[in-house]
């Protein structure tokens, strides 16, 4: 079961992001961290993705509140994966929790940082700015060890924003797609009233 469930997620992500044309490994990580288009345009597809899914608004909104608040979390390069797991277990759109996780990007990214680093710090009431953190060295060639002074209270203060920012997700979301089907249903249901009254 988890073997089919992991394979029509790999499908749905590989149709949803995949090109004619075979990419480099270079330009797949610009691409990741800066879109081809405008931020706008880029915007503008997951808006038209989520709109088109066939799953129910209330899964496509929750689905999308997960990937919000996975993207809030500190642990890059986990939130894809996290998100599908937690949408499939919770019940939401897988899709559109992977589509959700895009509102992490490097516009948000230093927002994000901050305001968690600040929340949680705020929650340790002050505990970790006492302390003193060296990143001279670049923040990649630290250990964990030595990182999670700045990851401790990112992690926890991501919990409160990552909820905030998920639930404004979700009230968004739900009616924007609510109100797409509608109208979707309303057209097939004029266009069908019109090809019947064209047979008679």
């Amino acid at each position: 079961m988890s073997g089919t469930w992991f394979g029509v997620v790999r499908f749905e992500v590989v149709m949803l992001f995949r090109r004619r044309e075979a990419e480099g490994f270079l330009e797949r990580m610009r691409v990741h961290l800066w879109p081809r288009r405008s931020w706008t345009r880029s915007s503008r597809y997951v808006v038209y993705r989520l709109r088109r899914l066939s799953d129910t608004p209330h899964a496509v909104a929750l689905g999308f509140a997960i990937g919000v608040f996975t993207a809030v979390t500190p642990f890059l390069g986990t939130h894809m994966v996290v998100a599908a797991l937690l949408a499939w277990v919770i019940g939401g759109s897988v899709v559109a929790a992977l589509l959700g996780t895009f509102v992490g990007n490097p516009l948000t990214y230093p927002l994000f940082w901050y305001s968690t680093y600040e929340v949680g710090n705020l929650m340790l009431r002050g505990e970790v700015s006492e302390r003193s953190i060296d990143l001279s060295g670049g923040i990649f060639q630290k250990s964990l060890e030595q990182l999670w002074p700045i990851l401790k209270p990112m992690t926890l203060g991501s919990m409160p924003v990552g909820l905030a920012l998920a639930a404004l997700s979700y009230v968004l979301v739900k009616p924007m797609v609510e109100a797409y089907k509608h109208r979707r249903r309303r057209e097939l249901q004029l266009r069908s009233e019109s090809e019947a009254l064209g047979t008679r």
